[in-house]
């Protein structure tokens, strides 16, 4: 590496190439001009070149080198003799280790002024954040390399002035790039997945089209020679070729990530015996099927549809062996209600695609690419899994390479446990005819249900082929029972020698009409038959002679066939009292196995029920004809078919064995709690470490620490004692559980990786536990509430927060935090201040990459709909904060979000000028709207869902059709951009808001203007009607929220408090209340008639970007640039407690020298010291007249040095406060100031992704109200400065990685 060395004046020189012992140096990064101004190696050697307009960049690098120290410095232009082709190779297959090793990278921004005003966007903060957003630096190959390797990148403007460093404009050049914060921290770029480092380069060009490849070679970590001729497509694909021998494996690891459900293929381990349907039989229909499939017809989807037992499972499994020996099987799943992964679409697409990968070859890099590009693909929406997961990676085959079709069996559909998916999965299903590369048939079974009865309708008729089962003629179903029953009874009598011609044919058409019609009880009966064994006779002669002899419905055969098995379970032989001691042990054991909500295998379910092995296997011994029962005693037990839990459940069916279904779910509910409250421990699986990620410990290990029946009792409890009609009151079983065992239970839930479910089973048990019948038990679920929402994000991540920091940050008169206190690890000695009461935001959703711009309820109160910088638009769950969709589609930020009134569709509006219609449900784009010439700020369904509206830069309002998408007016009047649009309630009128400072009212029928309402002195920024369409309310960047008569257009109030623009207004649903959004940061409520401010909500860390009230009005939603949507609760909007001082955010804290004080700055210009044992306010330095940016203590502790934006650097007198210097010089802020050391003291401790971090250990999480804006660490203290203003204490023992 060759370096250029400064000399005195200015001067330099080339060095000689060093090999190693490279000294420290600092690195220029740029964008060349053209060739004839940079100045070249040969320029340097030749002693020219300074006449060039590149000679001054190596002159700043050079002056800019000296100032940090260095003498010696790297700059690309002239470093590299790049007539040398063996230099040039060698240089850029090293250049990434030679940025990286760089002590500092100088990044010129030569189109980048400091301080030139900002007009193009009013979200920019900075007055050159706009020019530094369009930099050319960010475009360039080259320069990916030159931001991610070094450790500090320090930006300047064309003026060479300095802008920021890497750290302090990380969101901003996250939000330009798209990189995650992580790798710009250094985070080891191998964790980063090969399609997620492609992209970050895909947007970017170089002059020289290999060089897109070549400049890449870095961030992988690979060599290879360049070939600047072979063009770009060829050097790619060299470039994949070396990265994938670093990563052969690749696609195996990718697939194992997905989640996969393993009973779900026709053929799983689980279905050891499954029954096809025997030759001669099912003849015509499966020639029909198979038709069906082989041909070029467009119906995608078959339906067979039939009543239960009918035999659709059986057909469904003949289908899938044809095509799966022919290699054209795709994929099966089938559905079985408590079945776990099989009883639920959790697993569904996921599975799908795994079996995808495995039976198509040519498919598997296509999936494996989709799943690497979106690592957590199986948290997000079931659309978003079948589209990226498998529509997408089919529609890549080539149709030369690949089958022309696929088939994918599902069976049971009607047994999945949400009618919601079902109807999902259908729609999305339908989809399948948008391939055009290859086929995908798809083969359906299901009962005749409501949902899918109706989803299917909701598909073209000319999209679906249907059969029903039960349809068939009776004679030929009878033919084929007959064939069935002559073939297991013939091999049942060939095995126990019963003789030819047994039982023979008039047996076989009396057991035919008993049948009627019903696949399952042919097979139940010789399943019966089979296990009496010597006996069989005997058995063939009970169910002659149980069954009536008249033709009855179905329904009644199937009754008598199901109680002769369990009259044959209990021997003839036992005394009266033990048959009574077998019946309630049958019933018990029989009851829960139907009512069980996932199965269970048999020893783990004599482990929930508290029976002996022994008693389990006797009862077990003669049930083989309606219990899948395996011989290995750890394998799942499961029903042969449902049709014997409704048998069970049903009184006037099975008589003395009928088993009360709610009773059933009371006694696995107490077993359950019984079972938790006996194995559920602090640290259950003896980890020890209070940083350990869920995510890094082994499955086998969990299993081993939390069993099967532990994992069962900790998901369903909550179910069972809801299923059990029973209530739960104060001081009895659950309330007791929740008392010595909340932490526990909800530890293992984050250990299974099951929070969500946790979260939605204390929903359900609030809503289950009566308030004034148990006060004290609804009062703790509340609390328990508050504290898994607020903690949800470390319980999922890192279970064992919940001892430290989920109880250090829980607010004082938490009755969780009282009732656990004794749980904190002692290694935390001393707490932060917290406050009182749990504050109103009820939720933090985080997801977004980006400033959050508006959000808004779904109507019926259970979504919440966002729209971000990061071009997205999410869903999310608003009980359990749990992201359902991820909208993809725009190509720059989203503005404007809104839902439909049906809550059907969400519309959103962006700076990309189109409004883009969605499906709520499955994420689906349906519509985009394009006509205007400017961003799109503003998006609003009419009330009936027929129309929208939208507002723009280019200054108009337009209405569109919802349906069709066509535009239907175009509102012109304003002179500057539209920020705000809506209906009214009845729709007749649009109100909008503009940078004009107006409101304007007009006819959505004509587009006349109405009204024009005038009174604000700054833009209009949000506007909307109340209830009764009656009112107007306004808000505006002069601060104020007004209120206006809708129709005289007369001033009715100016609601003045917040102290920064007001950026989002809205009514409450009665119309009483108003809530507003400002960029002050909070959360205001007020009264509509009087206009008296009611509330302040506070807990966002920056600007407040939009606000909404939830249907009921009992809630609030915001989102703010903080890159979080909040929840807040609108009756009480309790504040959170702080240490009194500083009224804006803290920049910086030191501790003193004997860690009694603490000192902080301000952007207040204040500085402020704090007695650290109490947290008391000491002193208040005034003096300084811009922000204070850094403050520390003398090494004696008796003087404080604080340095400022006003350009000056004061000492103070640490015990009085007076001032003691003012020291000037500097020509502009001054951003750190410290002591000369006489001594050194190594901080312990550091705050690292919101984490609190001793030596490499993480040991406190910090929630999102806690995290740092600036911190100090003494020894084993720490204090950390907020955003918000409050300063927080702690005090660690050494050796936190003890957690017990």
């Amino acid at each position: 590496m060759r370096l250029l060395e400064r000399k005195n004046d200015d001067e330099f020189t080339l060095t000689k190439d060093f090999i190693d012992n490279i000294p420290r140096y600092a690195i220029l990064s740029h964008t060349w001009g053209a060739n004839t101004e940079e100045v070249t190696f040969r320029d340097l050697a030749d002693g020219t070149g300074k006449n060039k307009t590149g000679y001054s960049k190596i002159r700043f690098c050079g002056k800019q080198a000296r100032h940090d120290g260095f003498q010696y410095f790297w700059m690309d232009t002239c470093c590299i003799d790049k007539s040398n082709n063996t230099e040039l190779a060698e240089a850029i297959n090293s250049m990434f280790c030679w940025y990286r090793n760089a002590a500092k990278c100088y990044v010129y921004l030569s189109d980048v002024p400091r301080d030139v005003p900002d007009t193009d966007d009013a979200f920019c903060q900075l007055p050159w954040e706009s020019a530094f957003r369009k930099s050319r630096w960010f475009t360039r190959g080259w320069t990916l390399q030159e931001l991610i390797a070094p450790k500090s990148v320090e930006f300047f403007s064309k003026y060479w002035e300095q802008l920021g460093n890497k750290a302090s404009l990380g969101n901003i050049i996250h939000e330009i790039t798209g990189i995650p914060d992580k790798a710009l921290q250094g985070v080891p770029l191998s964790d980063f997945t090969v399609a997620e480092r492609m992209s970050w380069a895909e947007q970017r060009e170089t002059t020289r089209k290999e060089d897109q490849a070549y400049s890449l070679l870095g961030i992988f970590d690979v060599y290879m020679p360049l070939i600047y001729s072979e063009g770009k497509e060829h050097a790619f694909k060299r470039l994949r070729e070396v990265i994938n021998v670093h990563s052969r494996g690749l696609d195996s690891d990718v697939l194992l990530r997905l989640p996969n459900a393993v009973d779900a293929p026709f053929n799983s381990y689980a279905k050891q015996d499954p029954s096809t349907c025997l030759p001669n039989t099912r003849v015509g229909l499966l020639k029909e099927i198979y038709n069906w499939v082989d041909s070029e017809d467009e119906r995608c989807i078959f339906w067979l549809n039939g009543l239960a037992g009918t035999g659709k499972s059986t057909i469904a499994r003949t289908v899938a062996r044809r095509y799966f020996e022919q290699k054209r099987l795709g994929a099966s799943f089938f559905f079985s209600r408590g079945g776990g992964d099989v009883g639920h679409a959790g697993k569904f697409f996921t599975s799908i695609a795994v079996q995808l990968a495995h039976n198509a070859p040519s498919f598997r890099r296509y999936i494996s690419e989709a799943a690497e590009e979106q690592i957590d693909i199986a948290n997000h929406s079931l659309g978003d899994q079948w589209r990226q997961l498998v529509l997408r990676p089919l529609s890549r085959l080539d149709k030369r390479l690949s089958p022309s079709s696929y088939l994918l069996i599902i069976d049971a559909l009607d047994e999945c446990d949400n009618e919601d998916h079902i109807r999902t999965i259908l729609q999305l299903l339908a989809e399948a005819r948008s391939l055009t590369t290859v086929r995908l048939r798809i083969f359906l079974t299901s009962r005749p249900e409501i949902p899918i009865r109706y989803g299917i309708c909701a598909i073209p008729q000319a999209e679906h082929q249907d059969f029903v089962l039960h349809g068939i003629e009776p004679t030929i179903v009878y033919h084929d029972i007959f064939l069935f029953l002559e073939y297991n009874l013939g091999i049942i009598g060939q095995e126990w020698t019963l003789g030819a011609n047994w039982p023979g044919d008039e047996v076989l058409r009396q057991l035919v009409l008993y049948a009627c019609g019903l696949f399952i009880w042919a097979a139940t009966a010789c399943r019966f038959i089979r296990e009496g064994r010597r006996f069989a006779r005997k058995r063939l002669d009970t169910i002659l002679k149980g069954s009536s002899s008249a033709i009855t419905a179905p329904e009644k055969h199937l009754n008598e066939i199901y109680l002769a098995v369990l009259k044959h379970s209990i021997s003839s032989d036992y005394s009266d009292e033990e048959k009574e001691e077998a019946y309630d042990m049958l019933k018990h054991t029989l009851g829960s196995i139907v009512v069980l909500l996932s199965p269970l295998s048999s020893s783990s379910l004599s482990r929930l029920l508290q029976l002996s092995r022994e008693d389990i296997d006797s009862i077990f011994n003669d049930l083989h004809a309606i219990l899948d029962i395996p011989n290995d005693p750890t394998r799942q037990l499961r029903l042969h078919h449902p049709s014997f839990r409704d048998f069970l459940l049903n009184k006037d069916r099975c008589g003395e064995f009928w088993m009360d279904e709610k009773e059933a779910h009371q006694n696995l509910a107490a077993r359950c709690i019984q079972l938790m409250s006996q194995t559920l421990k602090k640290d259950v699986c003896e980890l020890y470490a209070p940083g350990y990620q869920a995510a890094q410990v082994e499955s086998s290990r969990i299993q081993k620490c939390i069993p099967p029946e532990v994992q069962y009792a900790c998901l369903y409890w909550v179910q069972h004692l809801q299923r059990s009609g029973s209530q739960a009151y104060d001081g009895e079983e659950a309330h007791q559980f929740l008392q010595a065992h909340l932490l526990h239970w909800l530890e293992a839930l984050g250990w299974m990786g099951k929070t969500s479910e946790g979260i939605q089973a204390i929903l359900s048990l609030e809503a289950h536990v009566l308030i004034n019948e148990s006060p004290n038990l609804h009062a703790f679920i509340l609390d328990i509430k508050r504290f898994a929402l607020y903690n949800r994000l470390a319980i999922e991540q890192t279970p064992l927060q919940l001892y430290c920091s989920a109880l250090v940050f829980a607010p004082k008169k938490s009755i969780v935090r009282k009732t656990f206190e004794n749980y904190t690890p002692p290694w935390i000695q001393r707490k932060p201040r917290v406050q009182a009461h749990w504050s109103a935001a009820l939720q933090t959703l985080e997801g977004h990459s980006s400033l959050v711009y508006s959000v808004a309820f779904s109507p019926d109160g259970k979504q919440v709909v966002s729209g971000s910088r990061d071009q997205t638009v999410r869903l999310w769950d608003a009980a359990t904060g749990a992201a359902l969709q991820t909208l993809e589609g725009h190509s720059s930020l989203v503005y404007s979000v809104a839902f439909s009134p049906d809550g059907k569709q969400v519309v959103s509006g962006s700076r990309d000028q189109t409004v883009r219609l969605w499906d709520a449900a499955t994420g689906a784009a349906l519509q985009t709207l394009k006509g205007h010439s400017g961003s799109v700020t503003s998006v609003a369904f009419s009330p009936n869902g027929k129309q929208v509206v939208s507002g723009s830069r280019d200054q108009t309002v337009r209405l569109w059709d919802a349906a069709t998408g066509a535009a239907l007016q175009t509102l012109e009047g304003h002179s500057l951009w539209v920020t705000s649009v809506t209906f009214s309630p009845d729709g007749k009128q649009a109100v909008s808001g503009s940078r004009d400072q107006t409101v304007r009212l007009w006819d959505a029928a004509t587009g006349a203007a109405l009204q024009t309402l005038e009174g604000h002195s700054d833009w209009v920024t949000s506007v909307t009607f109340s209830p009764d369409g009656k009112q107007v309310v306004s808000g505006s960047r002069d601060q104020t929220v007004r209120l206006w008569d809708a129709a005289t257009g007369a001033a009715l109030q100016t609601l003045g408090g917040h102290s920064r623009s007001v950026t989002s207004v809205a009514f409450s649903p009665d119309g009483k209340q108003v809530v507003s959004g400002s960029r002050d940061q909070t959360v205001r409520l007020w009264d509509a008639a009087t206009g008296a401010a009611l509330q302040t909500l506070e807990g966002h860390s920056r600007s407040v970007t939009s606000v909404a009230f939830s249907p009921d009005g009992k809630q609030a939603v915001s989102g703010s640039d903080d890159k979080t949507v909040r929840l807040w609760d609108a009756a009480t909007g309790a504040a959170l407690q702080t240490l009194e001082g500083h009224s804006r955010s803290v920049i910086s804290v030191a501790f003193s020298p004997d860690g009694k004080q603490a000192v902080s700055g301000s952007r207040d210009q204040m500085v402020r010291l704090w007695d650290a044992a109490t947290g008391a306010a000491l002193q208040t330095l005034e003096g300084h007249s811009g922000w204070v940016t850094s403050v520390t203590f003398s090494p004696d502790g008796k003087q404080v040095v604080s340095g400022s934006r006003d350009k000056t650097v004061r000492l103070w007198d640490a015990a009085t406060g007076a001032p003691l210097q003012r020291l000037e010089g500097h020509t502009d802020s001054v951003t750190s100031v410290a002591f000369s050391p006489d001594g050194k003291l190594l901080p312990i401790l550091k705050v690292s992704n919101h984490w609190v971090v001793e030596g490499d250990t993480n040991i406190l999480w910090l929630p999102p109200n806690y995290r740092e804006s600036c911190l100090a660490t003494w020894n084993e203290s720490l204090v950390i400065g907020h955003s918000s203003g409050r300063v927080s204490f702690f005090c660690f023992k050494k050796g936190a990685k003890l957690v017990m």
